[in-house]
């Protein structure tokens, strides 16, 4: 009789300790992570394999209040150990992370966008002088300038097609961030993307006030030379008086 009711205690407590993790999970689909990790605390510490996972799932991706790198590989060590395979695949993806670190950091801090700004995208503005006399020179600029209007446009539509930045993340280093780099990650990249714009913007803007400020010049220069070679024609003594 001992042993039977040794056996059906233990049988208790797996039903209860079921029902705690069913109810830690109901907690964490709620978005209650305090009270899910007090839970998860509890039955990790008594061995669960499961919450144990599920502790360091909420360490790494900092729903257990911070991110904590190191708390989330012992408790993913401790599930693994049990047989737990997610635990173990989560352990794998640690090592990549460490593997990959300056992947990672790169596109949490350190892209600059250039891929975006050289080569076909790369627009110098073009030499445009105070005011042209000769057709020669005129039709040199206005091809120069229609020829960068043509650039900068190929530049906005790529520009506006890259957005957001983020979507340039490879997607085995973007799999690898935490919810926190993530953020980061978007927070710098709208950065950089808004730097490009800005500096494209002022640039186009600059070339628009020359190209105007050449243009109201060159026109009022050929009206004025052509109202000389008119008035000096109409002036002009004809032949036979």
């Amino acid at each position: 009789m001992k042993k039977y009711l040794f056996c059906l205690g233990l049988m208790l407590a797996g039903v209860a300790h079921a029902d705690e993790l069913a109810n830690a999970n109901a907690l964490f689909a709620k978005k209650a992570y305090p009270q899910a990790l007090q839970l998860y605390t509890k039955l990790a510490n008594a061995g669960n394999a499961e919450a144990q996972l599920h502790m360091g799932e909420m360490y790494f991706y900092g729903e257990a209040g911070t991110v904590d790198l190191a708390k989330a590989e012992a408790w993913f060590k401790k599930s693994a150990a049990k047989g737990n395979k997610t635990a173990a695949g989560s352990l794998e993806m640690m090592k990549k992370r460490d593997a990959r670190r300056a992947d990672l950091d790169y596109w949490i801090g350190k892209y600059d966008g250039a891929d975006l700004t050289t080569g076909q995208f790369r627009c110098p503005a073009p030499r445009i002088p105070a005011m042209s006399k000769q057709n020669e020179e005129i039709e040199s600029v206005s091809a120069k300038v229609a020829a960068w209007q043509d650039c900068y446009n190929g530049f906005v539509r790529n520009l506006n097609e890259a957005s957001p930045l983020t979507k340039r993340i490879p997607k085995d280093v973007a799999d690898l961030l935490t919810k926190e780099e993530t953020e980061q990650s978007r927070v710098y990249l709208e950065g950089v993307y808004a730097g490009i714009a800005e500096n494209a913007k002022v640039s186009a803007k600059l070339v628009l006030a020359d190209f105007g400020a050449w243009r109201a010049a060159t026109d009022a220069y050929i009206k004025e030379h052509n109202r000389i070679v008119t008035e000096a024609a109409a002036t002009a003594p004809r032949k036979g008086d």
